[in-house]
């Protein structure tokens, strides 16, 4: 898995900070209503399906991961703004500052976590 890391191009790494920026904010506003989890769900799979479609190249698939992220988008953006309605955020941003400084630290260490994986894998 190490290796996996120390490879990751800008833009991967630019879409791994936006997950761990949506657990690190998920993880302090969760809240356990089903209804929201399957409505997210929901969306992701009716997204998720439609943008599948979309991104089709003629009889050839995308790879998997690109297909799991596809269906893993419209639901983390769903439920995201399903927690944080009415919770004061601006854009996505939490109006409290401790929950701002563990979403950006997440950020940050797995950056860091990141460039050692590269430094000390990757032959310079």
């Amino acid at each position: 898995m190490l290796p996996y890391f120390a490879k990751l191009k800008t833009t991967k790494l630019i879409l791994w900070c936006y997950l761990v920026w949506y657990v690190a904010i998920i993880c302090q506003y969760f809240d356990q209503n089903l209804n929201l989890w399957l409505s997210s769900l929901g969306i992701a799979a009716l997204i998720g399906f439609a943008l599948n479609l979309a991104s089709r190249q003629g009889d050839q698939a995308p790879e998997r991961w690109v297909i799991f992220r596809l269906y893993l988008f419209p639901f983390c953006v769903s439920s995201y703004s399903a927690l944080i309605k009415g919770k004061g955020f601006f854009l996505l941003f939490p109006p409290e500052l401790k929950p701002m400084i563990i979403a950006s630290s997440s950020c940050l260490l797995f950056l860091v976590f990141a460039l050692i994986c590269k430094k000390t894998l990757i032959p310079s």
